[in-house]
């Protein structure tokens, strides 16, 4: 049986080189694809200290193993890099069907290196790749981007690009791929420094496996298997636009910029409310849910809006925030930061924060542009958005995100800047669910809730064992939920779907895709997803990164949450150090958390030991 690593295409835009070469199997063995090949590559290949938006800096655009194929849910694509939002390692998540395109072009793995002299695309097809002048495309929108691109190279071209979000080098700008994301940590903005505008792949459906017969069959009994899953169903109906009728009757809901969980008169933004909106539904590449779930504002002042979304966290990041009940903004807003290539959720808990410090007097109509932000009025936040992506007036400051617009602000501003290690929140209040929480605090890429999201404490998921959402006694399930979404972002396979009754035979699709049979066994993925987080956490702490950086924000364990009408009233985040303790002895570092040299040898990262000595009191 043909063993397939997958093969990588090298591109540097200084020199205008480019290669390709085959992962070892070594690494397939010890980190399967994905994200696993992402940390292992940017570890090895980037030196300490690199500046994040320097020619030195690299990124990754990856598909995973699974890619392309005819199992469901599973061609999702991700990118990598060092983070001009943190300073850490940084992975994004996206879907449509850009994975699928690349594996089909013959690749898994885009390396993009240096910097190109003027604003460039790459053309990706199975007889290699061109870089192509972007000059014309500098200064359009996603949309259009996209649109030209298709027009010049055929309807078989699938693109991944920035808008002018990435261009103006907005911390928090995204990759977008037809009208989904790669949201997080500022990857768009490491693209943007590139002058890379675009990455456009023409080809054909092509499937590489090295055991097509048995894959088939595995195949189908994981189609079969999700299609008659309740929790497929749900998602398929709804998407998750209905979390927010979840979280806010459990007091969960951010409003105010964290300062209470629930939003008063949330009925207005349920699902149910939202579903009058909807025009259509949007999937990635073969998934039968069709998750995304298209709105239309059909009158009023955001008349003509459509998005693909907003979902959950856009639909928290435009109403929460700045504690609108206005659907129509929220898509006009979800529209909008799609168009520019923003993170919702860092543009929408920046502007949240700005909210706040408006009405602390820290920031004033004539620091504004004669906005005044004021709760429950949405227009001005629609109008950052823009500002934001253009750095234009007030804009140019709050495009550097939260944390540090608020150093540049001073004067008590920090205490409005909810992040962790500088990636702002997303929409799970920490007082409410605790291990969520937690999961922020140690997240090695800042708080993300998809990092190690718990099930458990958001919709009583039982596994490994039913937990109280308000202990901070409950290390193990932050680390089981972390471990657990490393190893299943090796394939990559959705978030969502990790819910639908076939992660069991997960990782025999690797198996039969790889060639390599080690990879079927559930128990040597979950060591290779404790490996993947090891390495990722030694990646943070050779750039400096340690224990201070593990906090969630003095709000949240210095001023009681207030629920109005749901549980939680009055709840802290009181036993971090104590958390903090129990979690590094778990994962077997020190008490700074620093990987131990007895665990990093166990996980087989003895390359790492040298590195992380040095770092040690």
């Amino acid at each position: 049986m043909t063993v397939n690593t997958g093969r990588i295409l090298r591109v540097n835009l200084s020199s205008g080189r480019i290669a390709t070469e085959s992962v070892p199997r070594k690494v397939a063995e010890d980190f399967v694809g994905g994200r696993g090949y992402g940390i292992r590559y940017l570890y090895d290949e980037l030196a300490p200290g690199v500046e994040p938006l320097g020619e030195a800096n690299k990124l990754l655009m990856i598909a995973g193993p699974l890619a392309g194929n005819t199992a469901q849910a599973v061609s999702r694509w991700m990118t990598c890099t060092k983070s001009p939002q943190t300073g850490a390692w940084a992975r994004s998540v996206c879907g449509a069907d850009f994975g699928a395109w690349l594996k089909f072009a013959g690749y898994e793995v885009i390396i993009v290196e240096g910097r190109a002299g003027k604003p460039v695309y790459l053309h990706l097809t199975p007889d290699g790749c061109q870089i192509q002048d972007a000059g014309q495309l500098w200064g359009k929108d996603t949309r259009v981007t996209q649109s030209w691109l298709a027009e010049r190279h055929g309807k078989n071209t699938r693109t991944a690009c920035i808008g002018p979000g990435g261009e103006n080098l907005v911390k928090y700008a995204a990759v977008v791929s037809d009208r989904r994301t790669a949201g997080r940590c500022g990857t768009g903005t490491v693209m943007g420094s590139k002058n890379l505008k675009a990455v456009a792949v023409t080809a054909a459906r092509r499937l590489t496996l090295a055991d097509p017969d048995a894959y088939d069959k595995l195949a189908r009994a994981q189609v079969s298997t999700i299609l008659n899953n309740p929790g497929f169903k749900h998602h398929k109906e709804w998407g998750t636009t209905t979390t927010q009728d979840l979280t806010n009757s459990i007091g969960i809901y951010p409003v105010r910029n964290f300062r209470y969980g629930q939003q008063e008169g949330y009925q207005q933004i349920t699902g149910a409310e939202y579903r009058k909106l909807r025009t259509g539904d949007i999937g990635c590449y073969s998934c039968a849910a069709r998750c995304g779930k298209v709105h239309t504002v059909k009158t009023g002042p955001y008349a003509g809006a459509h998005s693909e979304g907003p979902e959950y966290e856009s639909i928290w990041a435009f109403t929460g925030t700045v504690e609108s009940l206005s659907r129509e903004a929220s898509i006009a807003a979800d529209q909008l930061c799609d168009d520019m290539g923003l993170d919702t959720i860092s543009s929408g808990s920046t502007i949240g924060f700005a909210y706040e410090c408006y009405e602390k007097g820290l920031l004033k109509k004539s620091d504004l542009d004669g906005l005044e932000l004021k709760y429950g009025d949405p227009a001005p936040m629609v109008k950052l958005i823009k500002k934001i992506a253009m750095r234009e007036g007030i804009g140019d400051l709050l495009a550097e995100g939260a944390m540090r617009a608020a150093e540049k602000m001073g004067g008590g501003a920090e205490a409005y800047a909810i992040h962790v290690k500088g990636l702002e929140l997303p929409a799970y209040e920490p007082r409410g669910a605790k291990s969520q929480g937690y999961n922020y605090a140690t997240a090695n890429i800042g708080a993300s809730h998809c990092y190690g999201y718990a099930p458990q404490e958001i919709f009583g998921a039982i596994m490994p064992r039913p937990v109280d959402r308000f202990s901070e006694e409950n290390p193990d399930i932050v680390i089981f939920n972390q471990d657990g979404t490393a190893w299943h972002e090796t394939g990559i396979a959705c978030a969502f779907s990790s819910g639908w009754g076939w992660m069991d035979i997960f990782g025999k699709l690797v198996a039969a895709a790889r060639g390599i049979d080690k990879l079927a066994d559930g128990d040597y993925l979950g060591k290779v997803g404790e490996r993947m987080w090891n390495l990722e956490r030694a990646f943070n702490v050779r750039e400096g990164f340690t224990r201070q950086q593990d906090y969630l924000p003095k709000r949240m364990r210095t001023e009681p949450l207030h629920t109005r009408e749901a549980p939680g009233e009055g709840q802290m985040v009181s036993h971090h150090d104590e958390f903090l303790d129990k979690y590094y002895q778990l994962r077997g570092w020190t008490k700074e958390g620093i990987p131990t040299g007895k665990k990093l040898k166990e996980l087989g990262l003895d390359s790492v030991v040298k590195d992380m000595a040095t770092k040690r009191k």
